[in-house]
């Protein structure tokens, strides 16, 4: 495992730190920089490549647990809330989190195998990418603005579950879970800041367990080899996604989504010059 390769591996960390939570499509990104100028499959196998990704979406995970350490101690009660943090009594509790989960989380599972086979591609990735950004666009100029809930404290069973349908939309490549469910609870009226609250905390649970999962299955790729260039990129993403995560927090009520969805449409037309 040469020095080149390490850096390789930490400039695919910090695409996926970067890119993983942000409204933007991680997927997209790995294209450009993976397929189209990195190449990891050169000088590893398919497999191992694979499984490379898989350990860096981890290493996203892990930050943004860490972000909401806090939250997820309350809601498996470890830690109790601070009174003047409730609103009216009412608090984010990990029901909502799974009530939110059920809707993709059924239909990844029933239909995991042909997305695998069939949606991911380029192609598929473009579309993602370009319908994600006009429904961002949509939610900011549409959203339902007359019963604004500016904290994940005030989401009800209902809305969770809403959110957790629209989420299906980022089973497609491309569309981007974070675009997907942030969007979806703008249109819903959730402040752009709670929408994104409620989507990196809905994501840890079922990224973790489907990335433990992958790594679980693909176990043999972990050869004394590849354990460097592992351990770089996933380092690499740790830290990119914790960066990431907190700064993307603190702008999003002020920049909201249409910013995000003017990249998209950028970075699809990047890759499009590019690939075809």
């Amino acid at each position: 495992m040469d020095f080149i390769m390490i850096i390789k591996a930490i400039i695919l960390g910090l695409v996926e730190g970067l890119t993983e939570f942000a409204p933007v499509s991680s997927t997209g990104h790995m294209i450009i920089v993976d397929e189209m100028w990195l190449h990891s499959e050169d000088f590893l196998s398919k497999s191992t490549a694979n499984t490379f990704k898989v350990v860096i979406q981890l290493g996203s995970v892990l930050a943004a647990a860490i972000v909401f350490k806090d939250r997820f101690f309350e809601m498996l009660g470890l830690k109790r809330k601070a009174s003047q943090d409730t609103v009216n009594g009412r608090r984010l509790k990990l029901t909502h989190i799974i009530v939110g989960l059920v809707p993709a989380g059924i239909l990844g599972v029933l239909f995991e195998d042909y997305i695998d086979e069939y949606l991911f591609s380029t192609e598929t990735v473009l579309i993602g990418l370009v319908i994600g950004a006009l429904f961002m666009i949509v939610a900011d100029l549409f959203g339902d603005k007359r019963q604004k809930i500016d904290t994940v404290d005030q989401i009800t069973y209902k809305q969770a579950f809403s959110i957790g349908l629209i989420q299906c939309f980022s089973l497609w490549p491309g569309f981007s879970r974070s675009g997907s469910t942030i969007s979806g609870g703008v249109l819903l009226g959730l402040s752009h800041r709670a929408a994104s609250d409620f989507t990196f905390i809905m994501a840890v649970p079922i990224m973790a367990g489907a990335s433990l999962i992958s790594l679980v299955k693909n176990w043999q790729y972990f050869t004394p080899d590849a354990l460097p260039f592992f351990i770089a990129g996933f380092i690499s993403a740790f830290v990119f996604a914790l960066i990431s995560i907190r700064f993307f927090l603190k702008l999003i009520n002020k920049i909201k989504l249409i910013p995000f969805a003017i990249y998209r449409i950028i970075l699809a037309g990047v890759i499009y010059l590019l690939y075809f």
